[in-house]
């Protein structure tokens, strides 16, 4: 069983999403993901960063954490801010909603890419964003 986590740290800007996505992809890489899943886990990283910098902090600045896990064949992604938070997680999760001037699919996609997402949200406190995800090749031994 392989264990291994780190975190990162960066500051709430469009600039950074595209370090964030290299830095995951590169501790996924750990695993056996293949390079379609790799561009799924950063297309989805993209995402939960760019709704913290979007809505979470209104672009107005923040922090956004970032923990990885590597858990067996397990990786797991948190993204989290001290942001405004999510009023209503189910709507939140509906496509096309949004609550910027946007296409509102990012949760839409980071569900579809992910074996497992969970949203924790206070108003005012700040999001996390979880996210689960194994090697296909790693499901199809387990069925």
């Amino acid at each position: 069983m392989s264990k291994n986590n780190a975190r990162l740290e960066l500051k709430s800007i469009s600039d950074n999403i595209g370090l964030a996505r290299v830095t995951v992809a590169s501790f996924a890489a750990q695993l056996d993901f293949t390079i379609s899943e790799i561009e799924e886990i950063k297309v989805a990283v993209s995402e939960a960063v760019s709704n913290a910098i979007i809505h979470g902090y209104q672009e107005k600045g923040g922090t956004i954490g970032i923990n990885l896990e590597i858990d067996g064949d397990k990786l797991i992604i948190e993204v989290e801010d001290s942001g405004q938070g999510i009023s209503n997680i189910e709507q939140a999760c509906e496509p096309s909603y949004t609550t910027a001037d946007r296409m509102g699919l990012g949760l839409v996609f980071i569900d579809s890419f992910m074996d497992e997402l969970s949203i924790d949200s206070e108003l005012e406190q700040g999001t996390k964003v979880r996210m689960v995800t194994s090697p296909e090749k790693t499901e199809k031994k387990a069925n």
